[in-house]
Formats: structure tokens, C-alpha cells, sequence
């Protein structure tokens, strides 16, 4: 069964990644089958999953708003500034995570790494954080 199955134009949804977005545009006969604008003006397109056309998911990340659950998505702030040799370092173990434009921490693997480069270029180091999972 495909989550976005009876989606319509207007719907209000949330993705993990970006936030609060809208339904723009429903595509039949196509892998992807909604097109979602955010609010922070991205455009991304789903699958009839909820699974993005971005990144390296293999899980759904985009929800009808009433449908999702925001307790269980970790927004803590981070510990510390990491410094770049540490966030290379944790990169390479597959222990950094990063803050993505909705607040959200996730693995720096599922991110582009457009994403990435750019946040390293201007020196956001505050964007990262070793991966608390990993902790024991």
C-alpha cells in the first residue's frame, strides 16, 4: 500500500529533512508521484512511499503532517563544536551525524555530499556532532 496514494495538490505534509512543506504537484505513471515545496523553499520529489529523490534514503521521510509523531526525531542541541580534523575522523568511522534545515540530527552518509561541502566551506562546524548512538 502507498502512502501517498490519494494525495492532492495543497496537502500539508512534514518531511524530517526540510520541515513543513506543501503538496504542489501529484504525478501519475511516474516513480515519483508527489513534487513537495517547504517552506524554507525547497522543492523535493517522493515516492508513493514518502521516500525522498535525494540523499541516500531507504526509509520514508515525508509524513501528512497529522501523521507524524515529532517525540521520537532527536532535535537536541549539540554538546560542542566539533573541529574539522574531528569531523573528518568521525566521517571516516560512520560516526558524524549532521543538523539538516529542519532541525533533525541524521548519519552525514544520507546526506548529499553537496550538502556536506558546503557546510564545511563556510566553517558551520556547529552542524555536526559525533553520533550519540555510538556512545556507551
Amino acid at each position: 500500500m502507498s502512502y501517498f496514494k490519494k494525495a492532492k495538490i495543497g496537502d500539508i505534509v512534514y518531511g524530517i529533512i526540510f520541515g513543513k512543506g506543501k503538496i504542489t504537484d501529484v504525478y501519475e505513471d511516474s516513480h515519483y508521484v508527489i513534487m513537495v515545496t517547504f517552506d524554507n523553499g525547497y522543492e523535493v520529489p517522493f515516492t508513493s512511499e514518502g521516500i525522498p529523490g535525494w540523499g541516500n534514503f531507504k526509509k520514508q521521510t515525508c509524513f501528512y503532517k497529522n501523521d507524524i509523531d515529532l517525540d521520537k526525531v532527536d532535535y537536541s542541541p549539540s554538546d560542542k563544536v566539533l573541529s574539522y580534523k574531528k569531523i573528518i575522523k568521525y566521517k571516516e568511522n560512520g560516526k558524524l551525524q549532521v543538523r539538516v534545515p529542519s532541525g533533525a540530527w541524521v548519519n552525514v552518509k544520507k546526506c548529499p555530499l553537496e550538502y556536506i561541502e558546503n557546510i564545511c566551506e563556510n566553517e558551520r562546524y556547529h552542524l555536526f556532532r559525533k553520533n550519540k548512538k555510538n556512545k556507551k
